[in-house]
């Protein structure tokens, strides 16, 4: 395949939705279905489980992706291949993805609120879309004193700064902040994990040692 061909994803944009903020967003691949590849997969929409993806090709495509094709990715079952296309045919799939984006931005609505009230210096930054946070620390907390200090809460973040590009100029530096991903933990423990999120950025940040 091309490298320079443009790809698209077909997330199922959780917060883009129910009349609140921006209006979803229609896929590239239909501008121009000859020069984009559309990808998609159940995992979010469904369950990573069950191994299911999809790519939507140029025609031109077609045949040389179905050769490059190892032979461990024919070990999809059909049943769950017949099953996901009778949910698509019959609308339980489109009723599945609203529920999700109903549960998702309920989820980011949670984090935003208990963050205003328990740590307000701190702020999620970013338009409320797709499945993370970008977490603005409080002024005078470090990447990496956060952290800690999560990692001793139980709770395992990412440093946005982990995500720059190597060859990103080093200034202007971006202020620390971590990435939450808000739709990991189960229902159940949910609650339970914004309280140790917000815990441990409400104390103070012990100081870094050199």
């Amino acid at each position: 395949m091309p490298s320079n061909l443009p790809t698209s994803g077909n997330g199922p944009q959780p917060n883009r939705s129910q009349g609140v903020g921006p209006t979803p967003v229609g896929a590239l691949q239909g501008l121009d279905p000859e020069r984009v590849v559309y990808l998609g997969t159940s995992s979010k929409a469904l369950a990573p489980a069950l191994r299911l993806a999809w790519l939507v090709l140029p025609d031109r495509l077609v045949d040389a992706v179905l050769a490059a094709k190892t032979p461990a990715e024919w070990t999809v079952g059909s049943l769950g291949q017949l099953t996901l296309a009778d949910f698509l045919e019959c609308g339980a799939y489109d009723r599945q993805v609203r529920l999700m984006r109903q549960r998702y931005r309920a989820r980011r609505d949670r984090l935003v609120g208990l963050l205003a009230e328990r740590v307000p210096r701190a702020r999620a930054r970013g338009i409320a879309a797709g499945l993370h946070a970008v977490l603005e620390l409080p002024p005078g907390t470090t990447e990496e004193a956060a952290l800690r200090a999560l990692e001793r809460a139980g709770v395992g973040l990412d440093a946005l700064s982990g995500f720059r590009h190597p060859a990103a100029p080093p200034e202007p530096a971006p202020p620390p902040a971590l990435v939450v991903g808000y739709g990991t933990p189960a229902e159940h423990a949910y609650a339970a994990a914004l309280e140790a999120l917000c815990g441990a950025l409400a104390r103070p940040a012990a100081p870094d040692r050199g």
